[in-house]
This record gives structure tokens, sequence and C-alpha cells, in this order.
């Protein structure tokens, strides 16, 4: 498999849309756990990097540094 390429403030898509509707998330945390914000209601969740790798469906915007 290969290993998707996201990094911090990444604004991804996942494959299943938050409750408020949104589908946006930024990678606002890195490490052993990612956190990642919802762009529509701000809620914030922190999932493993494994689990999040799985469930993530594409990277929409690469951070500006």
């Amino acid at each position: 498999m290969v290993e998707k390429e996201f990094e911090l403030n990444d604004i991804v898509q996942m494959k299943k849309p938050h409750p408020c509707g949104e589908n946006k998330w930024k990678i606002i945390r890195m490490g052993m756990d990612v956190r990642i914000k919802c762009m529509g209601c701000d809620h914030s969740v922190m999932i493993p990097r494994k689990e999040f790798s799985k469930k993530l469906k594409k990277v929409l915007e690469k951070a500006s540094n």
C-alpha cells in the first residue's frame, strides 16, 4: 500500500463527512496521533495515524510554507 503524503496545516478530505455536513478538515497536530479540525464547525478530533491514513480520501490543499 502506498502511504499518502500529508503534512501539518494541509486541508484534507475524509471518506465520510462530519455530522455538521462539512467534508474539509485541517491537520492541526501530527505525531503518533493526528488531530484534525473541521473547517465547518471548528470541532477537532484526534485519531491514531494508522486509522487517519485509512480514512483519508485525498489532500485538497497543501500547506503554504
